[in-house]
């Protein structure tokens, strides 16, 4: 038996790793969300609305699951026609704020804590920032967070 074979025979007998699950979401410590949550509204819009057809969109179909059914149905029905701002305006708060880590601190380490206890192993953020010395400095502010947790 080589080398190989007697790696796999040592891995089969130990069985699989433990299964990881990864979340990911737009991060930002903020008092004052609502701009932060109102950047994200063109990418929304674009991935519920504009990325695949109707009936056949990923994203939009995932929205509707999060409970969201006729507010996907209406942003579709909006970016297909072309009319991309009025998606845009019609991407609902409460689909940003539960889709992100952005508000104060407090917010943010209680939606945190939701995601560990959901199970959630690996936590990817985008940090939310305007220029990448501002996106590295909202690196630091997860990092600090996630080690006072």
């Amino acid at each position: 038996m080589g080398p190989v074979a007697g790696r796999r025979r040592r891995q089969a007998r130990r069985g699989p790793a433990p299964l990881q699950i990864e979340a990911q979401a737009v991060f930002r410590i903020t008092d004052d969300p609502q701009p932060v949550l109102d950047a994200m509204r063109p990418t929304l819009a674009l991935y519920i609305g504009g990325m695949g057809a109707k009936g056949r969109n990923f994203y939009n179909d995932l929205v509707r699951r999060y409970g969201f059914e006729a507010e996907a149905e209406k942003i579709q029905d909006l970016y297909l026609a072309g009319k991309k701002q009025e998606a845009e305006a019609a991407v609902p708060d409460e689909l940003l704020r539960s889709i992100s880590l952005i508000g104060p601190e407090s917010h943010v380490r209680e939606r945190i804590a939701a995601y560990r206890e959901a199970g959630v192993t690996t936590l990817t953020i985008t940090p939310a920032g305007a220029t990448r010395d501002e996106r590295a400095g909202v690196v630091e502010q997860f990092r600090a967070v996630v080690d006072r947790s």
